[in-house]
């Protein structure tokens, strides 16, 4: 497949899961591709030269024309879960100014990816949503390729996340009903290759093509063969009463990065979500794997794709290198907040890239000392090595008890801590341009060992909120006065 086979491709949803996979094929295979983004910002930088990116936004129907301008073939891989409005009306209205525009534009084909459930039942909110907007994309577009998909299994995956997240968790687990649904969970790879080959179809009438895995099984089947797969015991407890809504709220404690999205995901798993035909293994060429085989392969891309962006354990100042080698690690914690200011880039960069050292830490620098003094009490580093350079970094550097892991001014640092933990911790500062100036993220990510990780991060937790939230707010303020590399420590 390639250019000359499918023509311009325009990709909607490229910062997503799914989305961003797909970018990364389409560009393997030299397709040209055209990115509609909000925040065209937010992808310069990380394409190939066969890639472009304009603005756009499907809730605009101005914006639309000139992206759809000579596609032959355009993805739409949009949805509104994450809103805080009606998303099911959002999605209704998204979906018909782009399909409207699609085929004022001469687009040959719309390929959506939709999720699967009986029409006949009483589906949530969510899955009614996802059919809703397929229907709404075949009313204006002639030809709409929707693939329904179940559960989706790869690292990284809202689903696979909170399985893990479940799993790795809780020891003893209160079962509600929906634990007994029957889904069908397709390999994220196999579902890529269906959206791949979908460009390839000959013109036709829209058709709905549902894709899974061979193994129909329960979500607590799926949950049990995670367990296995990690070496863990798992005791389920079965609690009927525990409704979908309820178990939804519960989850929004066990696994809080997930919560908004997450609660709207559970509630509808009172759906089987299976599929009734074989008409997509006929008009296709894939070969879904195994649920068995889907998770295997998730663990092993996780554990991958983190090994690629871990520095040597060799550059440790700290003794003997310390090796995580047969640990198994548990969700992954993150505490991640933003602060806009109006400076450029490369200004908001400044105090970022002086951190640490003499600098400090821009809040609570007394608690930084004593957390510096307890790792040394533990055998570690404490924050006695400073840095090389108070203005200057590079990758490799230590700075007090952290590593610079990724650098890459005016943009990102990211630090790897050296100090003594039950797990592995990184903070991560992301500068992105944005109108009238810039916007800082900053981001705290942990990896807990069993219960003591757990444990270590909620009962520091009250003193995360407090330095975090200081240290951006004075990264902020000294964004705006880059002549003082030193800042106030303790300042609120």
């Amino acid at each position: 497949m390639g250019q000359a086979d499918g023509g311009l491709v325009l990709l909607t949803g490229a910062t997503g899961y799914v989305g961003g996979r797909l970018l990364s094929l389409l560009e393997q295979r030299n397709v040209c591709v055209r990115c509609l983004s909000r925040r065209p910002e937010t992808l310069r930088g990380r394409l190939s030269a066969t890639t472009s990116v304009v603005e756009g936004d499907v809730l605009d129907p101005a914006s639309l024309a000139a992206a759809l301008q000579g596609v032959a073939t355009a993805y739409y891989l949009v949805h509104s879960m994450g809103a805080d409005r009606d998303f099911e009306e959002t999605d209704r209205l998204a979906a018909a100014n782009f399909a409207q525009a699609a085929g004022a534009a001469g687009v040959r084909r719309i390929i959506y990816l939709g999720g699967l459930g009986n029409p006949a039942e009483n589906l949530s909110k969510h899955l009614r949503s996802r059919q809703e907007t397929g229907e709404v994309l075949r009313k204006h577009h002639p030809q709409v390729v929707e693939f329904r998909a179940s559960i989706v299994i790869g690292s990284g995956s809202l689903s696979f996340e909170m399985i893990r997240a479940l799993v790795e968790r809780l020891p003893v687990m209160i079962c509600p009903r929906w634990v007994r649904v029957m889904a069908q969970p397709i390999a994220v790879e196999d579902l890529l290759a269906y959206l791949l080959d979908a460009i390839d179809l000959p013109d036709g009438p829209s058709q709905i093509y549902e894709i899974g895995g061979p193994d129909q099984v329960s979500y607590g089947q799926i949950m049990h063969e995670y367990a296995r797969q990690r070496g863990l015991r798992r005791w389920m407890i079965p609690v009927p009463l525990l409704t979908p809504y309820l178990s939804s709220l519960w989850l929004g404690l066990v696994t809080p990065l997930y919560a908004r999205v997450g609660r709207k995901l559970v509630e509808s798993l009172r759906n089987p979500t299976l599929v009734s035909n074989d008409l997509a293994l006929r008009a296709f060429s894939v070969q879904p794997r195994s649920l068995r085989e889907s998770l295997a392969r998730a663990l092993v891309n996780e554990d991958r794709e983190f090994a690629e962006t871990r520095w040597s354990d060799a550059l440790s100042a700290s003794g003997l290198p310390r090796t995580w080698g047969g640990v198994r690690f548990g969700s992954r914690l993150v505490d991640s907040r933003t602060a806009a200011v109006e400076v450029a880039p490369d200004q908001a960069f400044a105090p970022i890239r002086r951190i640490g050292g003499r600098t400090g830490w821009y809040y609570g620098n007394w608690l930084w000392s004593l957390r510096g003094f307890l790792d040394l009490l533990c055998g570690g580093v404490g924050v006695r090595r400073g840095r090389r350079d108070p203005e200057r970094l590079r990758v490799g550097d230590a700075v007090d008890f952290w590593r610079v892991e990724r650098y890459e001014p005016p943009h990102r640092l990211r630090l790897s801590a050296e100090m003594k933990l039950p797990g592995r911790a990184w903070l991560e500062f992301e500068v992105t341009p944005d109108e009238g100036g810039s916007t800082i993220r900053q981001t705290a990510i942990f990896d807990p060992v069993g219960l003591t990780g757990l444990l270590y991060w909620y009962g520091i937790y009250p003193l995360h909120q407090l330095v975090f939230a200081g240290m951006l707010r004075n990264i902020s303020r000294a964004a705006k006065s880059p002549q003082s590399p030193r800042q106030p420590g303790d300042g609120a």
